[in-house]
Protein backbone atom coordinates (compact mmCIF):
# COMPACT_ATOMS: atom_id res chain seq x y z
CA UNK A 1 0.00 0.00 0.00
CA UNK A 2 1.75 3.12 -1.06
CA UNK A 3 1.60 6.30 1.13
CA UNK A 4 -1.35 7.97 -1.06
CA UNK A 5 -3.42 4.55 -0.52
CA UNK A 6 -2.84 4.91 3.18
CA UNK A 7 -4.04 8.73 3.18
CA UNK A 8 -7.02 7.57 1.27
CA UNK A 9 -8.53 5.02 3.67
CA UNK A 10 -9.72 7.89 5.97
CA UNK A 11 -7.82 6.53 9.26
CA UNK A 12 -7.73 9.08 11.53
CA UNK A 13 -4.64 6.74 13.05
CA UNK A 14 -2.68 7.23 10.01
CA UNK A 15 -3.04 10.87 10.00
CA UNK A 16 -1.86 11.07 13.31
CA UNK A 17 0.74 9.32 13.15
CA UNK A 18 1.97 11.89 9.98
CA UNK A 19 1.30 14.90 11.69
CA UNK A 20 3.12 12.91 14.66
CA UNK A 21 6.44 12.95 12.76
CA UNK A 22 6.20 16.39 11.68
CA UNK A 23 5.78 17.32 15.07
CA UNK A 24 8.86 15.66 16.10
CA UNK A 25 10.66 17.62 13.39
CA UNK A 26 9.80 20.53 14.51
CA UNK A 27 10.00 20.00 18.21
CA UNK A 28 14.19 19.39 17.45
CA UNK A 29 14.29 22.11 15.10
CA UNK A 30 12.50 24.67 17.10
CA UNK A 31 13.78 23.47 20.28
CA UNK A 32 17.49 23.82 19.20
CA UNK A 33 16.31 27.13 17.52
CA UNK A 34 15.11 28.48 20.77
CA UNK A 35 17.63 27.08 23.27
CA UNK A 36 20.16 29.93 21.83
CA UNK A 37 17.94 32.67 23.95
CA UNK A 38 18.92 34.49 27.56
CA UNK A 39 15.50 33.70 29.42
CA UNK A 40 16.18 30.75 31.41
CA UNK A 41 12.30 29.80 31.54
CA UNK A 42 12.78 29.50 27.36
CA UNK A 43 15.57 27.14 27.44
CA UNK A 44 14.41 24.88 30.35
CA UNK A 45 10.78 24.53 27.29
CA UNK A 46 13.34 24.07 24.95
CA UNK A 47 14.88 20.79 25.69
CA UNK A 48 11.69 19.96 27.10
CA UNK A 49 10.85 20.13 23.80
CA UNK A 50 14.29 18.41 22.38
CA UNK A 51 13.08 15.53 24.61
CA UNK A 52 9.52 15.13 23.35
CA UNK A 53 10.95 15.04 19.92
CA UNK A 54 12.98 11.75 20.75
CA UNK A 55 10.23 10.52 22.92
CA UNK A 56 7.68 11.18 19.99
CA UNK A 57 10.71 9.34 17.49
CA UNK A 58 10.26 6.23 19.49
CA UNK A 59 6.22 6.23 19.40
CA UNK A 60 6.15 6.39 15.94
CA UNK A 61 8.76 4.40 14.76
CA UNK A 62 8.31 1.06 16.30
CA UNK A 63 11.42 -0.33 14.92
CA UNK A 64 13.83 2.06 16.75
CA UNK A 65 12.82 0.30 19.98
CA UNK A 66 14.69 -2.99 18.75
CA UNK A 67 17.43 -1.65 16.98
CA UNK A 68 18.13 1.05 19.50
CA UNK A 69 19.89 0.34 22.57
CA UNK A 70 17.72 1.47 25.60
CA UNK A 71 16.73 0.86 28.72
CA UNK A 72 13.99 -1.88 29.61
CA UNK A 73 11.71 0.88 30.94
CA UNK A 74 11.94 3.30 28.79
CA UNK A 75 10.79 0.63 26.35
CA UNK A 76 7.86 -0.57 28.58
CA UNK A 77 7.22 3.05 29.07
CA UNK A 78 7.05 4.05 25.20
CA UNK A 79 5.06 0.45 24.54
CA UNK A 80 2.10 1.40 26.58
CA UNK A 81 1.87 4.52 24.08
CA UNK A 82 0.26 2.02 21.61
CA UNK A 83 -3.62 2.95 21.08
CA UNK A 84 -5.52 5.95 19.57
CA UNK A 85 -6.52 7.19 23.64
CA UNK A 86 -3.14 6.87 25.17
CA UNK A 87 -1.62 8.61 21.93
CA UNK A 88 -4.01 11.26 22.24
CA UNK A 89 -3.69 11.58 25.86
CA UNK A 90 0.40 11.72 25.35
CA UNK A 91 0.44 14.17 22.64
CA UNK A 92 -2.39 16.31 24.67
CA UNK A 93 0.14 16.43 27.59
CA UNK A 94 2.92 17.17 24.99
CA UNK A 95 0.73 20.17 23.95
CA UNK A 96 -0.12 21.56 26.70
CA UNK A 97 3.96 21.57 28.48
CA UNK A 98 4.95 23.18 25.10
CA UNK A 99 1.91 25.84 25.41
CA UNK A 100 3.25 26.55 28.67
CA UNK A 101 6.72 27.79 27.18
CA UNK A 102 4.22 30.89 26.65
CA UNK A 103 3.61 31.86 29.71
CA UNK A 104 7.12 33.88 29.96
CA UNK A 105 7.10 34.82 26.05
CA UNK A 106 5.53 33.63 23.14
CA UNK A 107 8.68 31.93 20.87
CA UNK A 108 8.30 29.97 17.88
CA UNK A 109 7.70 26.90 20.37
CA UNK A 110 4.34 27.70 19.84
CA UNK A 111 4.08 26.05 16.49
CA UNK A 112 5.30 22.36 17.67
CA UNK A 113 2.34 23.24 20.50
CA UNK A 114 -0.66 23.65 17.40
CA UNK A 115 1.13 20.78 15.94
CA UNK A 116 1.02 18.30 18.89
CA UNK A 117 -2.44 19.46 19.04
CA UNK A 118 -3.26 18.58 15.80
CA UNK A 119 -1.81 14.88 16.23
CA UNK A 120 -3.97 14.38 19.04
CA UNK A 121 -7.12 15.75 17.83
CA UNK A 122 -5.94 12.84 14.97
CA UNK A 123 -5.54 10.17 17.54
CA UNK A 124 -8.58 11.03 19.61
CA UNK A 125 -10.99 11.34 16.57
CA UNK A 126 -9.61 7.52 15.37
CA UNK A 127 -10.59 6.32 19.54
CA UNK A 128 -13.91 8.11 19.32
CA UNK A 129 -14.61 7.04 15.60
CA UNK A 130 -13.55 3.36 16.76
CA UNK A 131 -11.02 3.08 14.38
CA UNK A 132 -8.43 0.43 15.00
CA UNK A 133 -4.76 1.88 15.61
CA UNK A 134 -2.57 0.96 11.85
CA UNK A 135 0.33 2.48 11.41
CA UNK A 136 2.04 3.45 8.44
CA UNK A 137 3.72 1.09 6.50
CA UNK A 138 6.50 3.52 5.32
CA UNK A 139 7.62 4.39 8.89
CA UNK A 140 7.61 0.54 9.79
CA UNK A 141 4.04 -0.08 11.28
CA UNK A 142 3.30 -3.58 9.59
CA UNK A 143 5.09 -6.55 8.92
CA UNK A 144 8.58 -7.47 10.29
CA UNK A 145 8.95 -4.09 11.96
CA UNK A 146 5.43 -4.86 14.01
CA UNK A 147 6.46 -8.69 14.71
CA UNK A 148 9.81 -7.93 15.98
CA UNK A 149 8.90 -4.90 18.56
Amino acid sequence: MALKDEFATRNFSIYGQWLGILSMILCFALGIANIFTFRPIIIVFSVITLCFSFVILFVEVPLLLRICPTSPTFDNLIRKISTNYTRAAAYGVMAVVVFLSCIDRTTSLLVPGIFLSFTGICYALAALKGQAFVGSKTLGGAGVAQMIV
